[in-house]
C-alpha cells in the first residue's frame, strides 16, 4: 500500500514559480514510478510529468504544455517527489495530483495504482 500526500500548492502571479512536493508513505520508494497530473475545473485530467523507474535507469516524460517550464525530480532518501514549476501561466491553474505505480509508466493515468488527494495551484494574470 502506498499513501501519497501533496503539498506546496498556492496562488502565484503569471511568470512566477512554485515547487510541489509529494511525500510517500511506503516501505520502498526508490523503485516506484511516479508522476504528476492535473485537472482544471470542467476539464479532463491532464498528464504533466513522470519518472518511470526501471532496472536500466528509467525515463522522464513531460506533457507538451509544460515542456521546458516544469521539472520533475525525486529524493529517494526523503521518499519525496517534486515538481518545480517555472514561468507559470494562468492556464496552469488546476488541482495537481501525485501518482505512483509499481510498474513502468507513461502519460496515461491507467498506468498508476495510487493517487494523492491533490493540491490547488492558482495562477493569476
Amino acid at each position: 500500500q502506498v499513501q501519497l500526500v501533496e503539498s506546496g500548492g498556492g496562488s502565484v502571479q503569471a511568470g512566477g514559480s512554485l515547487r510541489l512536493s509529494c511525500t510517500a508513505s511506503v516501505r520502498v520508494f526508490s523503485t516506484l514510478s511516479m508522476g504528476w497530473f492535473r485537472q482544471a475545473p470542467g476539464k479532463e485530467r491532464e498528464f504533466v510529468a513522470a519518472l518511470s523507474w526501471s532496472w536500466s535507469g528509467g525515463s522522464t516524460y513531460y506533457g507538451d504544455s509544460v515542456k521546458g517550464r516544469f521539472i520533475i525530480s525525486r529524493d529517494n532518501t526523503k521518499k519525496t517527489l517534486y515538481l518545480q514549476m517555472n514561468v507559470l501561466k494562468p492556464e496552469d491553474t488546476a488541482v495537481y495530483y501525485c501518482a505512483a505505480s509499481m510498474g513502468i509508466v507513461t502519460g496515461s493515468g491507467r498506468d498508476y495504482d495510487y493517487w494523492g488527494q491533490g493540491t490547488q495551484v492558482t495562477v493569476s494574470s
